[in-house]
């Protein structure tokens, strides 16, 4: 089944695209289903009631907030990030529903934590409940949040979403049909992409939302580096980006060298993004939030160091690059999973990881094959990763397995770019192996912040 690059890179707001994006769009989305009936002015009381991993760490990852947000019917793309949404809704006990109706709402009483209870369907499930002044409920819809920012209700839940479900010129499942059509039509996998994307939509309008979508990953490491302070959340990191940036600028300024400084580089980019993200900045799902640090970093280390070596414009390299990516990450929506509540952190930064070293395998000339190899390298030495965040914030270990993935990327591609890209271990095998050691990994090591570093490390 084939995955839009827009659906899987989208913009929001941090924290977590599975504990934060998906429950702010399945707020608008309840929002939206009241508007259309002619409800929403008899709503006198919503409820928003979450289950299982969004309950569990639903605090940590921000999830309250972000359902107060898409309560409120704002936009992640155009809400003002200087502005306190959150705040104004507790101070004042009130919110204007879908930014039109005022009711009372209090956060502590109408957002309900249910940790005890997870939903078959899946992990990350919430209900949405709206009563009018008689009590009587007038709407209630479960959703699911099922990583990437994505959501589906109830009934949609097993289906593809409507805009990947349209016929598109090249339908791939598997990665061993995707380099079958790419052969038989002799077209590189990002020529692919880019044809099914300009199925859907113009292909001006391909271009103009990649360029958006890097120059939106661009301003998260912009944002990141000059941004000082801390962190918000009961550990109170220091934000370590800026004082890294720092001592690599004196260094530079002081004309020291070191052959691994390129590494340092990299590590403060995906540190940048991945701190930003922690900080509820805007970001770019890819294929997650909390590993919307690995890609980012490496299309900047690209941009710096390997477009040199390039046969694209830096331009046509970035296109490159993001449509191949997209291609990789559509491999393991069809046969895994990008959700750290169903898989552990290797479908978050390990897909990362494997995502990002086939863009930029690609970027670099790569042939196919070798985009193949290098995808599967990063994600054969991710597997097992497990999803234990420390206060069930997106912070510790996560932002530095942002940096940790993005430096295996780069490492991963120059392996596979110095072979001729024959390999023995295929990337449907690794993906098969992924999903099924995420189905065996305890639910404690799946984003529940009950095992692992969450337990061990630090009690909050």
């Amino acid at each position: 089944m084939y995955t839009s690059l827009f659906d899987v890179f989208s913009i929001g707001i941090g924290p977590s695209s599975s504990h934060t994006m998906g429950p702010m769009r399945a707020a608008a989305l309840f929002v939206a289903d009241l508007a259309a009936d002619g409800r929403l002015s008899r709503t006198s009381r919503v409820q928003a009631e979450l289950y299982g991993s969004l309950a569990l760490t639903g605090e940590g990852h921000g999830t309250p907030g972000a359902v107060i947000h898409g309560l409120l019917g704002l936009d992640a793309e155009t809400l003002d990030l200087n502005r306190n949404y959150i705040e104004q809704v507790r101070s004042s006990c009130t919110l204007e529903l879908g930014g039109e109706h005022t009711i009372p709402f209090t956060p502590s009483r109408d957002i309900v934590l249910s940790k005890a209870i997870t939903l078959p369907e899946h992990s990350n499930g919430m209900c949405l409940r709206a009563w009018n002044a008689a009590g009587i409920l007038l709407h209630e819809e479960y959703f699911f949040s099922i990583g990437g920012g994505a959501v589906r209700r109830r009934s949609e839940m097993g289906q593809s979403s409507d805009e990947t479900s349209r016929r598109v010129p090249y339908e791939f499942n598997t990665c061993a049909e995707l380099m079958e059509l790419c052969r038989r039509e002799n077209i590189t996998i990002a020529g692919a992409v880019r044809c099914n994307e300009a199925s859907l939509r113009p292909a001006q309008l391909v271009s103009y939302r990649v360029r958006h979508l890097c120059k939106t990953m661009s301003d998260a490491i912009e944002r990141g580096i000059s941004t000082p302070g801390t962190l918000p959340g009961e550990l109170k990191l220091t934000r370590r980006a800026p004082i890294i940036y720092k001592r690599l600028e004196k260094l530079f300024h002081d004309n020291r060298t070191d052959a691994l400084t390129i590494i340092d580089w990299i590590n403060l980019w995906a540190f940048a993004v991945a701190e930003e993200n922690a900080a509820g900045g805007r970001v770019v799902t890819a294929p997650t939030m909390g590993s919307a640090g690995v890609l980012p970093a490496v299309l900047r280390y690209y941009e710096r160091y390997g477009h040199k070596e390039s046969p694209f414009s830096l331009e046509g390299g970035r296109e490159v690059f993001l449509l191949t990516a997209s291609a990789i990450c559509s491999l393991y929506r069809a046969n895994a999973s990008i959700s750290g509540a169903e898989v552990g952190c290797q479908g978050e930064v390990g897909v990362a990881c494997s995502m990002a070293a086939a863009g930029l395998a690609a970027a670099m000339g790569g042939t196919n094959e070798q985009i193949e190899n290098a995808a599967e390298i990063a994600m054969e030495h991710n597997l097992g990763l497990t999803c234990d965040p420390i206060c069930g914030l997106v912070q510790v270990p996560c932002i530095e397995r942002n940096a940790i993935g993005a430096v295996k990327a780069v490492n991963a591609t120059r392996l596979a770019l110095r072979g001729d890209g024959s390999h023995y271990v295929s990337l449907d095998s690794v993906i098969a192996t992924m999903y099924e050691t995420g189905r065996n990994l305890h639910s404690d090591y799946k984003e529940t912040a009950q095992g692992g570093l969450a337990t061990n490390a630090l009690t909050c």
